[in-house]
């Protein structure tokens, strides 16, 4: 296997610095390991040799029996070069260096030697100052952050320790599936660009989200970006925007953060989409692992509320969403479906008085309609409608048709409408709790599609 391979999808890991104490790193990552299912050999090492978690351990890599693919070490920094000497010579194809001590508080020459022996050795290195690596597909959580991760098709690629950490909570709770969650630390070998040529090419990620503070060669992340984005999106949260941004990440991870205007640029020019927050980007994410791309330029909004309908189409002008009257004839077909009262244009206004056959009749009817390219559902909770039944509605009309376009909800409400929503994302259709956010999604997918008619794809 290359060294990248082995570092996903290891036959066998070796945890350098396993702790029997609950309070050490070398626990944490022994402890997810086994918490996430992992099938391969497991090999704990450290100095005493002793049993960690009911599996035997070693005092050094090379007394290991058998190979190994993955060193995942945590041990004090000074100690690192000789760990990977040991790796080199075991024949190691692949490193997680967790261990902090680097060029992030000053002591280059230390990462620069560790760099030069994985080099030698041939030893993919992933860090050092990383809280670990995640990978759905061979059930691997080499992390000390969350023991369950929830899997599904977003790799997101963090280059802040702590963040990353946050977001494996965050996207349980919002059950936000991911493939992979990648701490880049300081990036003494592995780079981005590493990362997105590997998941432009994984069947198992259907996008890659970025959080970045800057890049050690630009030009190398900005022909990645290019050549993943032609394939699936890629989705970039990069910090230090302002001099005091800039300062902060220089201090974090020793990043030269560059000016923003050069990266912001880059990005557009590379196809890959900039996202003002993790909100946001994970909002995008979410949209483009679970539906179609648009068909066609021209947007459909279909509510409960004309507030919320006027609220969607001034956000799809602003940014950029085809919002027009409808055909004379899709316009009768809409009118059959709501009291005289009702606007059948665009937005079509089903009025209060909608019930779940009404929802499901009219996203039937859009769906159908090739002139229609993408359809926004909006529901404002009303007395005398159920947001769970209006959910299951659509959701039930989305199965029947296949779902060849662009679909998203937004259910404005109290606590049914956050039940109702939450089952639209668990049978792949995404909602969200504001249209806003639902019309900044739908907006970056019509960006992704540009962007890639633009090169012929």
């Amino acid at each position: 296997m290359s060294g990248l391979a082995s570092m996903f999808s290891p036959r066998s890991i070796a945890v350098i610095g396993a702790s029997r104490n609950p309070r050490k790193i070398g626990y944490e990552l022994v402890s997810n390991i086994l918490a996430g299912g992992y099938e391969g050999k497991l090999y704990p090492v450290n100095p005493e040799g002793a049993e960690v978690m009911g599996l035997k351990s070693y005092v050094s890599v090379k007394a290991i029996p058998g190979e190994v693919d993955l060193a995942v070490i945590a041990v004090p920094a000074v100690h690192v070069p000789e760990v990977l000497e040991e790796c080199g010579q075991k024949g190691v194809r692949a490193a997680l260096v967790i261990s902090s001590g680097f060029r992030e508080v000053g002591n280059l020459e230390l990462e620069k030697r560790i760099a030069e022996i994985a080099k030698k050795y041939g030893i993919r290195m992933l860090g050092p100052n990383i809280f670990g690596l995640y990978y759905a597909p061979s059930k691997m959580n080499a992390t000390f952050g969350l023991s369950r991760v929830f899997p599904g098709k977003i790799a997101f690629i963090t280059q802040s320790g702590a963040l990353g950490i946050a977001m494996m909570g965050w996207t349980n709770l919002y059950r936000i599936g991911v493939s992979a969650v990648v701490s880049m630390g300081n990036k003494a070998d592995v780079e981005e660009a590493d990362m997105l040529d590997y998941f432009s090419e994984d069947q198992h990620t259907k996008a890659v989200l970025m959080y970045i503070e800057g890049a050690k060669d630009g030009r190398r992340l900005l022909d990645s970006m290019s050549r993943t984005s032609l394939r699936k999106p890629v989705i970039v949260i990069k910090s230090g925007k302002t001099d005091a941004g800039a300062s902060a990440a220089s201090s974090h991870t020793g990043s030269l953060a560059g000016s923003d205007r050069v990266y912001d640029a880059a990005f557009k020019q590379s196809g890959a989409l900039r996202a003002s927050d993790l909100a946001q980007a994970f909002d995008w994410a979410k949209l483009m692992t679970m539906q179609p791309p648009p068909a066609n330029d021209d947007c459909l909004i279909i509510t409960n509320g004309g507030g919320v309908g006027v609220m969607a189409a001034d956000a799809c002008e602003e940014s950029g969403i085809r919002i027009r009257p409808l055909p004379e004839d899709l316009q009768a077909g809409f009118k059959k479906l709501m009291p005289v009262f009702g606007n059948s244009k665009n937005p079509v206004d089903l009025t209060g008085q909608a019930y779940e056959e009404s929802y499901a009749k009219s996203v039937d009817l859009a769906l159908r309609d090739q002139r229609v390219g993408s359809v926004i559902v909006l529901y404002c909770q009303t007395a005398i409608t159920d947001p769970v039944s209006i959910a299951k509605s659509i959701a039930e009309t989305c199965e029947s048709q296949g779902c060849e376009k662009t679909l998203v909800t937004s259910f404005v409400g109290g606590a049914q409408c956050n039940e109702a929503m939450q089952k639209l994302d668990e049978l792949g259709i995404p909602s969200y709790p504001i249209p806003e956010r639902a019309v900044s999604a739908v907006a970056a997918f019509y960006r992704w599609q540009r962007y890639k008619a633009k090169k012929g794809i």
